[in-house]
């Protein structure tokens, strides 16, 4: 079969959920069996997100390859339950880059290189090669930034020339407001989209608007006027109480039917993938359970930097049908001692992160956890502070730190990688990607697991240093596991109750339909606790 195309394009403005509308269609077609993968396109020219402030563009995510993509990726694999790759990711960096180095290899033979053909033509080369690869019958691309923006017109451009060559589907995400002054529907700032799309010689198949009531039919009607479209081919992407609801909010629509037919596919489903996906979506909306996790961190301030993080939460959530509320904590706010902000909660996640900022009061919310007996997950520098504060407060070492934050410190239970020691470039030089390790027997990182070999992705500098392996275990600390050469400390405990931390980032392999297990332990010990009671209503 001929590998077909789908085209997400945002218009009016960014943030509508382009990643979620694109996630929601992957999914329809993998209803429907048939196999399909993103590319994701951003206009930025880094190479890729390694570098980033997650202030500045939500978290990094990071693939078993060692790529570090847009955190749009973390959508795709949640709602598919597949692995993405590097090569599903073209930033401006990544595409100029490519023919730079193609015109000083002599590669385009004395021609002079413009933005048409030879960017927009690699831009082609680099989606049909995906579809290519992995003998798709659907590559579905979705076009980071917003239509009119400078930054993805030359991108636009391609997928407008990508329609002259594949069989190709266009897909506009767009916006209507409510203005509560006049209690209606706004479709002028769509109508602007509309033509900015059409001038770019685009004409939208599709247009999915978000809002945050559903669509009025007459706005669905003036919508489709203006889009040349018929109204059924509006369709409503209103607010809902779970991302994951999406591809059945447009199932209902008809949507799904719409998009085969467009496609050219048959429309015979797969019931059993369907209603394992609303089994899920029924222990969200049905919880049995309430219990609340403090997530107490370094950015904490944009909850897109934890992405992952509140997402393997959620699939914990709805694979015990508990619903999980989370309790945002700066760790700079617990510097002074105050451990009231932690008053109530079920359970704590110190999740990643980097720098020194908010780390003394992390470690005392550790600490308050582990005295109190509060579940405790320790995620990267979760991990690490959780050392240090077993270092100093069980084993007596008053000064112990990680030598990123103290240089100086006689004890540093935390160090940076021989191997770092040397490295001058920041951009994919850390500990990345997946690495298997070897989980100890009758741990709590076992039991979850259910197994002695696992793989989980990183993305640090900084270990365990093992000169402390030996006194820390005396005095009651389990290491329990480490890589599979034993030479690098992977998972670490606390001898009683659940604290458990981890040196990878299990949140990013976490999935609706294949639940992280040690999220799930931490919601499942959280409901069972004594804390937790106090936060259910």
């Amino acid at each position: 079969m001929q590998t077909k195309y789908v085209v997400i394009l945002g218009s009016v403005m960014s943030g509508l959920g382009k990643g979620v509308v694109t996630s929601s269609i992957l999914k329809l077609l993998d209803f429907y069996n048939y196999s399909a993968l993103p590319v994701k396109f951003d206009g930025y020219l880094n190479y890729d997100c390694g570098t980033m402030n997650p202030y500045r563009h939500g978290e990094v995510f990071v693939l078993d390859d060692k790529s570090e993509v847009d955190m749009d990726f973390g959508l795709y694999e949640r709602f598919l339950n597949k692995n993405m790759q590097g090569n599903q990711s073209i930033t401006g960096g990544k595409l100029f880059g490519s023919i730079i180095e193609k015109e000083r290899r002599g590669g385009y033979l004395g021609e002079d290189v413009q933005i048409i053909p030879h960017l927009t033509s690699r831009a082609i080369e680099m989606i049909q090669n995906v579809g290519r690869e992995n003998n798709l019958d659907v590559v579905v691309v979705e076009v980071g930034g917003t239509v009119g923006d400078l930054e993805n017109s030359y991108f636009i451009e391609a997928m407008r020339q990508l329609a002259l060559k594949e069989p190709t589907v266009f897909i506009n995400l767009t916006y209507t407001p409510k203005m509560e002054v006049v209690g209606e529907q706004k479709t002028k700032p769509a109508q602007q989209g509309f033509r900015n799309l059409l001038q770019s010689g685009i004409m939208p198949d599709f247009v999915v608007c978000r809002s945050v009531d559903r669509l009025l039919e007459k706005t669905k009607e003036k919508l489709a006027l203006f889009a040349n479209i018929t109204k059924e081919r509006v369709i409503d992407d209103s607010d809902l109480a779970s991302v994951y609801m999406l591809p059945l909010h447009f199932m209902e629509q008809g949507f799904d039917k719409m998009l085969m037919e467009q496609l050219g596919f048959g429309n015979s489903i797969n019931s059993e993938k369907l209603d394992m996906w609303k089994n899920k979506i029924n222990n969200i909306l049905n919880p049995s359970a309430k219990v609340e996790i403090g997530v107490l961190g370094k950015y904490t301030g944009l909850s897109d930097s934890y992405a992952s993080i509140k997402e393997a939460v959620a699939h914990a959530g709805a694979e015990l049908a508990i619903k999980p509320t989370m309790r945002w904590i700066e760790g700079e706010d617990l510097e002074k001692g105050d451990m009231s902000k932690l008053d109530g909660i079920g359970a704590l996640i110190v999740p990643g992160g980097f720098g020194k900022r908010g780390i003394e009061g992390m470690i005392k919310g550790i600490q308050y956890a582990r005295e109190k007996g509060i579940p405790y997950l320790g995620i990267c520098l979760g991990m690490q502070l959780m050392c240090v504060e077993y270092a100093r407060n069980v084993c007596g070492l008053e000064d112990a730190n990680s030598s990123e934050f103290d240089p100086n410190t006689k004890h540093d239970v935390i160090s940076l990688m021989d191997e770092q020691k040397s490295v001058k470039d920041k951009g994919g030089t850390m500990r990345l990607g997946l690495w298997e390790c070897k989980l100890k027997s009758g741990t709590t990182a076992y039991a979850l697991y259910g197994r002695e070999k696992i793989g989980e992705r990183h993305r640090h500098r900084y270990e365990f240093n093992n000169n402390y392996r030996e006194l820390m275990e005396e005095k009651g600390f389990v290491i329990s596991g480490t890589t599979m050469d034993n030479k690098l400390v992977e998972f670490v405990e606390w001898k009683n109750g659940f604290g458990i931390a981890t040196q990878s980032h299990p949140e990013l392999r976490s999935r609706l339909e294949a639940p992280a297990p040690l999220f799930v332990g931490l919601l499942k010990s959280a409901n069972t606790s004594k804390t937790a009671n106090t936060a259910r209503d």
